[in-house]
Order: C-alpha cells, then structure tokens, then sequence
C-alpha cells in the first residue's frame, strides 16, 4: 500500500512543498494529494497590487501540478482528526473524507478583524484573492466618480504601508490616507523611515499616527480619541490570524493557533503532521520565532520537505538555516526599501531605497511564482524509495 501524503493549502508554502516531494520521492511508493478550496495559485504578497489595478498571474493549480502525479482535490478543509488521521472537506459534491498517513499543514493565514466592530461587514481586505478583486471593483466605481473619494487604509504594518501607496500611485484621484496604531515605519531603520515618509509625501498619502480605529462602518471610522474619518473604503490591514482547524484538531498550539513543530517542522504532539508558512510557531537559529512571511514560509517549506523525505527514506535530515534576514517592501511600482535586521530582528542603519530595492522585491516575487508553479524542472531520473519501516527510519534519521 502507497504511503499517503496529504497536503493542506496550495499557496507558496503548500504548493512548493507538494512539487518537492513529487521530485524526490518514487510515485511507486507514495501519493500526494493537495487540498485547496481555489482551483488557481495565488500571489499572495501581490494582492495589493490586483486591488490597485495590476494585473497578477494565476496560474491554474491543475496545470501547475500536471506531469507531477498529485491529486488536486478541490475543496475546503472543514476539520482534522489527527488521532484518526483523516482531513475532513467540503466541496460542490458535498465533501468527504481523506486519509493520511503523513499531513502537511499549510492553510497560512486570513485577515483578523481584532476584535473591531464593523470590519467583518464593512471593510475590504487584501489577504485573498475574491477580497482583492472586490475592493479593485470598489476603487473601480470610486475612481469613475471623479470626486475624489476618500480611501482609508488601517494599518501600518507591511502589507497596509504596501497597499497605500500602490492604489495612491495607480489611482492618483482618491484620496488615500494610512491609518497608524504608532509612528510610521517604527520597525525601520532612521534612514529608512525618511525614505517611507518622502515616499507617501510624493504620492499624495495621508499619515495619521497614533490613530486607533474603534469601529468601521459603511461611511466613516470611528476613533478613540473620539474623530471621526469619512471613508469610501475603508482597507484592514491591521493583522493576520491563522485558521482555527489546527487548534480544534488536537494538535499542540500556540496562544494565537499556530502549530508548535520541532527543528524539523513536526508537530511536536503528532510526529506526523508537519507544517510550514503562516501555519507554524518555528523556532529561527536566533532563538525568535520567525514571523509571518514569505521569507520564513519558504524556509520552513524547504525544512518540511527534507525531514519528510529523511523520515520516508532512511536517510540523514537535512537541517535548514531558519534565520530572518530583512524586509523587502514595495512603494509602488517604481520605489521600494530593503531593509536589513539582526539576529535579534532589529533594523540595521543601512538600508537600500528606490528602483533598485523595487526591482529586487520584484525579482524576489517573480522567483517565487517561478518556483512554486515549476515543480517538474529538474526532475530527477531517479526519485528515492521509502524505507519498509518509515517509523523507524524517522527515529535513525533525527539522531543522524
């Protein structure tokens, strides 16, 4: 009987591993099936550019995994029984269950209203792609007004600094305004922090620091220090929060739902879950938890892949350097910043600004798409058996 791989989510991080593992393990022994509620891959870290009008390529998960020998099951996972080792899902036909005999986490994360009244029904996000493509049709009816509504994006992590002044550069007639819990860019170097806020100086972007949102609703904002901001859409970008299935399954978590693994990205209750992306409380070689990221989701990926195909195989576990090195954030299509940290994640003096930092986050974007949705390049002639006894294998593999 074929070992059983099943594999949860199919973005950067689910994707890349299940391409992976159809490269180095021997179809002869294995089957891997992915679960996806979405028939296309998503560019996750692009959906800000969608929102503001881009267009972003999706390539079709089907034609992605073709020639590989992986299961694309559509649709969406709606429990996991760990101690049965079964996914159950949902889908157009009504769903059913799958089982495994080793699973792959990687559902990643969705928006977090943080408690907020009004953000679940009147705010638009940018974390998935029908969010993105229905506040693109929002701005689309607003940018057609002429009048130059009023955009309010809430928060001033990466992602709402990123969205700001992407729909500030590509839609010149609204008005976009950056809602701040703190000062602008606080996680950046001095310099840098300059060039961010020359940056939404040059694309006409609002600033408001030490601002918090206490409630959204269809027209305004409402704040605690008692303001209150008129809004055409209204954009929450104030955090993220991974799916709730892994904390309701069993599985040993964290406070905030993500699954506590050891070195090698096993679930530290159940040796035979492993996961990756925004899914996973990791440990970096600096003794921090890596944040939610691309950077981390392919670290944790490429870790994930070597401690299942060590476990399967008999062979020695590669150990991945889990370590978090800079950000990399776009100002549009023509400006950007790489900034830098150290081992203790804070921001070094130098950073890099401009066309320069941009190409380089494009590169790095492009790189991602390129790898994900090539998994059979450089398919190898010979893919490994598994050992007869994995179980053990995985035991003489993690002292090696």
């Amino acid at each position: 009987m074929k070992h059983r791989i099943v594999v949860l989510g199919a973005g950067y991080a689910g994707a890349f591993v299940a391409g992976n593992l159809a490269r180095r393990l021997s179809p002869a022994d294995t089957e891997i099936t992915v679960v996806n509620a979405e028939p296309d891959f998503v560019q996750r870290l692009r959906m800000h550019q969608l929102a503001a009008g881009h267009e972003v390529e999706a390539p079709k998960l089907a034609d992605v995994f073709a020639g590989t020998g992986i299961q694309l099951r559509l649709a969406r996972v709606t429990a996991v029984d760990p101690e049965q080792q079964v996914v159950t899902v949902a889908d157009a036909t009504g769903g059913g269950e799958l089982g495994y005999d080793t699973l792959v986490h990687t559902l990643g994360s969705h928006v977090a209203d943080q408690g907020v009244p009004g953000v679940a029904e009147h705010a638009y996000n940018v974390a998935a792609r029908p969010s993105a493509l229905r506040l693109r049709e929002r701005l689309d009816h607003l940018e057609q007004r002429g009048d130059g509504a009023s955009v309010l994006v809430v928060g001033e992590g990466l992602t709402g600094i990123e969205t700001a002044t992407e729909i500030a550069e590509a839609r010149p007639g609204l008005s976009v305004t950056l809602i701040a819990r703190g000062a602008l860019g606080a996680q950046l170097s001095t310099g840098a922090r300059g060039h961010l806020r020359r940056a939404c100086d040059r694309l006409g972007v609002a600033v408001l620091e030490h601002t918090t949102v206490e409630a959204v609703e269809a027209t305004r904002v409402l704040c605690a220090d008692g303001s209150v901001l008129a809004s055409d859409a209204t954009v929450w970008t104030a955090g993220f929060a991974v799916d709730p299935i892994a904390a309701t399954s069993g599985l040993e978590v964290t406070e905030h739902g993500r699954i506590v693994v050891d070195g090698t990205m096993r679930s530290v209750s159940h040796p035979n879950v492993h996961a990756a992306g925004d899914s996973v409380h990791a440990v970096g070689d600096n003794g921090r938890p890596l944040p939610m990221s691309c950077a981390s989701a392919g670290y944790t990926s490429k870790q994930v892949i070597e401690a299942i195909v060590g476990n399967l195989t008999g062979r020695p576990i590669a150990h991945v350097k889990l370590a978090y090195v800079g950000n990399h954030i776009s100002l549009g299509r023509r400006d950007g910043i790489l900034q830098m940290v150290d081992d203790e994640g804070r921001a070094k003096p130098k950073y890099l600004g401009g066309r320069k930092a941009a190409r380089i986050k494009s590169a790095i974007l492009n790189g991602s798409l390129w790898a994900t949705s090539h998994p059979t390049f450089y398919l190898p002639k010979r893919k490994r058996r598994l050992v007869a006894t994995p179980t053990a294998a995985a035991a003489k593999a993690t002292a090696a």
